[in-house]
C-alpha cells in the first residue's frame, strides 16, 4: 500500500542563481577564473528531473507554493531584517545579508516563496491532506538567522514552517532532524527559546559555522534540553549513523512525543559531495528515512516533512533524494543509484572508536529532553 506523499516544487526555485563564483570565491580579474558557484541551481533541477523521468513525480501530490507573507516570515525575521532583504534584492546588482549569505537581485521574491513552499507542505502533512511530503526548496534555510542570512541561506523556512504550525494550525509539539553535514545553526537559533520545539542537528564537528553546533548546547532556560546536537567527526558513514540515530535521535523523538518531525534534509554528508567529509550512500538516507518514518507512524499519525537543504553533488544528490522520496511513497521506481558502488561504498562503514566517542557524549543529554506527559 502506497502513501500519499506530497512534493513541494517551483521553476523559480532553480532561477535563484549566485553566478559565476569559482566555488565560493568571486572572480577578481587576476588569478580566479570565472566558474560555477558551488550552490549550483542544477543540483535541484536534475533532482527534480529525475524525479520525473523515473515516473514517480506522476505518482505524488502536488503541492502548489505560495509566497510567505511579511507576518509569516516576522513570526522568525524582525521586519528591519526582512525589509533590508528586500532593499538588497531590489538592487541592480543584489548585495550581501551576512556571512556567506549573497542576495542576487530579485531573490527575495523567490526565498519567500520557499518559506511559503516550507509553509504549505507543512499545512498539508498536518491536516491531512497528503501522508508526508518532500519540498524541493532553494534557497535552503537551515543557516539563516533571525537577524543574519548565513550560508547561501536567506531565510529560516523550516523555523517558520514550525512557528507557523504552532500560531496557526494548533500543533503543541514539534521535532526537527537536520542531517545536513552542516551545523543547523539557524533553525537551533530561532528556536533555542521554544520549548515546543525539539531541534537535533547532526553535523560534522566544527564544519560550518566553526563557532556552532556543539553538543553542550541545550537550549535557554525554560526550554532547556531541546536542543541537542551531535557533532560528528569527519569520516562517518552507515553504522556511525545507525549509533547516533539508534541511541540519540529515536529515543530524544520518542520521549518529546511531537505531532509532527520535520527534517531539514540536507545531501552534503553524502560520499561523494565536495562540501563535506562524510561517506553517505543513497542507500544510508533510505534507511534513515526509514527509521523516521516508522517513528513518525508510532507517535504521530505518520506526519513527517522533509525540506530540502544542502547538497552540492550535482551526480548524486538526485539519487539521494530520489531514494528518500521511494521510501516516503512506499513506490519502487527500479531506479539504481549508479554511484552506491563507488569506491565500494555498497560495503558499508564500520563504527569506529572515536566516532562513538562523539555519539556518547551527545547521549549523556538524553535525560535532558522534556517528556510528553
Amino acid at each position: 500500500m502506497t502513501r500519499r506523499t506530497g512534493f513541494v516544487w517551483h521553476e523559480k526555485f532553480a532561477w535563484f542563481d549566485l553566478g559565476q563564483d569559482a566555488g565560493m570565491f568571486h572572480p577578481d580579474g587576476f588569478s580566479i577564473q570565472p566558474d560555477r558557484h558551488v550552490y549550483d541551481l542544477e543540483v535541484v533541477r536534475r533532482f527534480r528531473n529525475l524525479v520525473d523521468v523515473s515516473g514517480l513525480l506522476d505518482q505524488l501530490t502536488t503541492i502548489p507554493a505560495r509566497p510567505a507573507t511579511d507576518d509569516e516570515l516576522q513570526r522568525v525575521h524582525p521586519a528591519t531584517f526582512v525589509e533590508e532583504v528586500k532593499r538588497l534584492s531590489e538592487l541592480p546588482m543584489g548585495g550581501e545579508a551576512g556571512d556567506s549569505a549573497p542576495v542576487p537581485r530579485g531573490a527575495f521574491t523567490i526565498a519567500a516563496l520557499a518559506a511559503g513552499g516550507a509553509i504549505a507542505a507543512a499545512e498539508a502533512v498536518i491536516n491531512g491532506d497528503v501522508d508526508n511530503a518532500y519540498a524541493l526548496l532553494r534557497p535552503a534555510g537551515h543557516h539563516a538567522e533571525p537577524n543574519e542570512s548565513k550560508g547561501f541561506c536567506i531565510l529560516s523556512n523550516a523555523a517558520i514552517a514550525t512557528r507557523h504550525l504552532f500560531e496557526e494550525c494548533g500543533v503543541e509539539r514539534a521535532v526537527l532532524v537536520d542531517w545536513d553535514v552542516h551545523h543547523g545553526n539557524g533553525t537551533q537559533a530561532a528556536l533555542y527559546d521554544e520549548p515546543r520545539a525539539l531541534t537535533i542537528s547532526v553535523h560534522q564537528d566544527r564544519l560550518y559555522p566553526q563557532d556552532d553546533g556543539f553538543v553542550d548546547q541545550i537550549g535557554a532556560k525554560g526550554a532547556e534540553g531541546t536542543n541537542l546536537n551531535v557533532p560528528l567527526p569527519p569520516g562517518c558513514g552507515t553504522e556511525a549513523y545507525d549509533d547516533v540515530f539508534d541511541r540519540v535521535v529515536i529515543p530524544a523523538i520518542r520521549s518529546f512525543a511531537p505531532d509532527i518531525i520535520i527534517v531539514p534534509c540536507g545531501f552534503d554528508a553524502g560520499h561523494m559531495d565536495p562540501m563535506g567529509r562524510m561517506m553517505l550512500t543513497s542507500e544510508d538516507y533510505r534507511r534513515l528515512t526509514r527509521k523516521l518514518m516508522a517513528l513518525a507512524d508510532e507517535l504521530c499519525g505518520g506526519k513527517i516533512l522533509f525540506l530540502h537543504e544542502g547538497g552540492y553533488s550535482r551526480w548524486t544528490v538526485p539519487f539521494y533524494g530520489l531514494a528518500v522520496l521511494e521510501e516516503l511513497s512506499e513506490i519502487p521506481t527500479g531506479v539504481e543509484d549508479p554511484f552506491q558502488m563507488y569506491n565500494g561504498m555498497d560495503l558499508g562503514h564500520g563504527l569506529l572508536p572515536h566516532q562513538k566517542a562523539a555519539v556518547d557524549a551527545a547521549v549523556e543529554n538524553l535525560e535532558r529532553v522534556p517528556s510528553r506527559s
